[in-house]
């Protein structure tokens, strides 16, 4: 199951689209790019990525808001987890992470093109580009251990978190399913075996 992307995009479905320094997470370690070399732009972009939040940023606790209204318990931040979601379902195995649009390279061809004409261009096109490979590796590593991984973006979120959170409802609700729809599955399979095996001949 590939890692979907949940977002009220111009087409309004759910879509598939698409490092830190060391990650705390099995198997995940990765080395980002350094800013050693590079000088700041200004002083208000040092003081931009210095206020950066990792954790319970704004449009984080929005979507938590909006989970909440539609009736909905969920945990924050498993350190246990591939990534540390921001969002997690443990009964039905959901990984949810909100994505910073510009941290984690939406739109990344448009947004590539406007870094490369920025200043520290080599640094930013590859951090956020080794942001979007870690993001690839976790959503790989959650899916191994059997869990469900949707990211949702930012903009999204602060444009509608109730839509974001009615579609997370319903794919909530699918998981649910899945288990009874295996087992009526299974008991079906055996009772056409238990049945063909009464139509088999006695081997003397």
């Amino acid at each position: 199951m590939a890692t979907s992307w949940l977002g009220i995009k111009s087409s309004g479905s759910l879509a598939p689209v698409r490092s830190q320094p060391k990650d705390s997470c099995r198997g995940l370690s990765h080395r980002a790019p350094s800013f050693e070399g590079f000088e700041p732009s200004s002083p208000g972009s040092s003081r931009a990525k210095k206020a950066n939040r990792k954790t319970n940023t704004a449009h984080e606790r929005e979507l938590q808001r909006a989970l909440r209204g539609v009736g909905l318990r969920f945990q924050t931040h498993r350190v246990d987890l591939p990534g540390k979601p921001d969002i997690v379902f443990p009964r039905e195995k959901l990984a949810v992470f909100c994505d910073g649009d510009f941290w984690h390279g939406r739109h990344w061809l448009q947004l590539r093109r406007a870094l490369l004409r920025r200043a520290n261009a080599a640094y930013w096109v590859a951090k956020i580009g080794a942001n979007r490979a870690r993001d690839v590796r976790i959503g790989r590593a959650l899916r191994r251990e059997g869990w469900a991984v949707i990211r949702v973006w930012e903009t999204d979120i602060r444009q509608d978190s109730e839509s974001v959170a009615s579609a997370l409802h319903r794919r909530l609700e699918s998981l649910r399913r899945r288990p009874e729809e295996r087992g009526r599955a299974a008991q079906a399979l055996s009772a056409r075996t238990a049945a063909a095996a009464l139509r088999m001949p006695l081997v003397r």
